[in-house]
């Protein structure tokens, strides 16, 4: 298990309690639910964006959602589109290529977050490798989230 050094050092400075769920190595957040077999609505993934200006913004949503550009430039009165993948292996050196934490504060990072995670009792995570989730309760994914902006900006994708 290799939990981004980051990451890491984030939770452990906010005392975050969280339980590691060790899974055979995958290439995707929906890899990592299916072997660990873990509902794909109750893992939160990062995807990153930047506007014409490069401001970046993590978005977090549901491993078998899609982000809707269209809502979210919308609701963020902004123009923002996927960073491309090499931009993010650099910002993320700490992590295996794709296995990004979703918590924008580690990485000095605004966030939005997709509300359909806030009601869940348990939501889990990439830890920045991909052999590794983190499972974590509603208070500490609360308090991990608390200064991201909480909207509905994403919809299901069937796999």
């Amino acid at each position: 298990m290799t939990i981004s050094t980051r990451l890491d050092s984030y939770l452990s400075q906010h005392n975050v309690t969280y339980q590691a769920v060790s899974h055979v190595h995958s290439n995707s957040s929906i890899g990592s639910g299916i072997s660990a077999n873990i509902p794909l609505n109750h893992i939160a993934k990062a995807v990153l964006l930047e506007n014409h200006e490069g401001r970046k913004i993590m978005a977090v949503l549901p491993a078998n959602n899609k982000i809707s550009m269209s809502v979210l430039n919308e609701e963020l009165r902004g123009s923002y589109q996927l960073i491309k993948e090499h931009a993010v292996y650099q910002l993320f050196n700490d992590c295996e290529n794709g296995a990004i934490p979703p918590v924008g504060d580690a990485y000095n990072m605004p966030m939005v977050c997709d509300q359909l995670l806030d009601s869940l009792d348990n939501v889990y995570m990439e830890a920045g490798d991909h052999q590794t989730l983190l499972r974590m309760d509603r208070q500490n994914y609360e308090d991990l989230m608390a200064n991201g902006k909480h909207i509905r900006f994403s919809r299901e994708v069937f796999h």
